[in-house]
């Protein structure tokens, strides 16, 4: 009882897999999760400590089952101080091409998922008065971009949610940290949903040149230890949250002559 515990969702690559590293390094135990247990057991393998990780799959689809794997992540290590909710899937289509199933499929894991998950962690956290959700967003959480649409409503959905939650429950002293990640090196674009619903299986030139996900997770790291209320993380892109909130008309027409895919 006397580490502190995290659970975080999307642990078996990008993001997740960097942010399990560093807070096993903190001294942190970790549950890993994420839909490949292989993948797990070689992320649990290869950071400092296996010994303070523990693999438990889980699919953001299936919330069905998160009342039982919530009760399996609590007894792991006894107790569950965070959640890194990291785990999602990208877009790449535009809105004219996708069929509203693919919308549904990116809404489900994005948004559903992830509150579907924080419902059933959150009495145990209410319980112990204390708790914190680090929710990974996006910038595209605090405004749209081409190709996105359904990815950027799902974030800008996890805004709401959170606020909201971090205001009922203020009291319990539970916190909620929104993290916006700009152009992180990572497979998210790979993974990104197309039109038909298939993925990407390319990089995007600005993801490749972009922060490494280490240097992210340190920052989210640092975010949650001091919980902070929100966050962005990356380069020049970040600059974009404030374009956006004192000159929109110019930041319009910035996205329109960028190049994004």
């Amino acid at each position: 009882m006397s580490k502190k515990v995290i659970w975080i969702t999307g642990a078996s690559s990008g993001i997740g897999e960097a942010s399990a590293y560093k807070f096993v390094s903190e001294g942190y135990q970790v549950i890993l999760s994420a839909r490949k247990a292989e993948a797990l057991e070689k992320v649990k393998s290869s950071s400092l400590h296996p010994e303070n990780c523990k693999v438990l799959p889980l699919d953001l689809i299936d919330q069905a089952s998160f009342p039982e794997k919530t009760a399996q992540a609590i007894a792991a290590f006894g107790h569950i101080d965070s959640v890194l909710h990291n785990g999602g899937i990208s877009q790449r289509s535009l809105i004219r091409d996708t069929p509203i199933e693919v919308d549904r499929k990116l809404m489900e894991v994005n948004f559903f998922g992830t509150v579907a998950l924080t419902k059933a962690i959150l009495p145990h956290f209410i319980e112990r008065k204390s708790g914190q959700f680090g929710v990974i967003s996006s910038l595209v959480g605090k405004f749209g971009s081409p190709y996105r649409s359904s990815y950027a409503a799902a974030k800008h959905a996890l805004h709401g949610f959170f606020e909201s939650l971090r205001l009922e429950h203020f009291e319990e002293n539970i916190s909620v940290t929104m993290v916006c990640p700009g152009f992180i090196k990572t497979d998210v674009s790979k993974n990104a949903l197309t039109a038909d619903g298939s993925p990407l299986n390319e990089m995007d030139k600005a993801q490749e040149n972009g922060m490494s996900a280490e240097d992210c997770a340190k920052e989210i790291f640092n975010a949650l230890k001091n919980k902070k209320e929100e966050v962005y993380i990356g380069g020049k892109e970040t600059l974009g949250i404030y374009l956006k909130r004192f000159v929109p008309t110019v930041f319009t027409k910035i996205l329109r002559k960028s190049e994004v895919r």
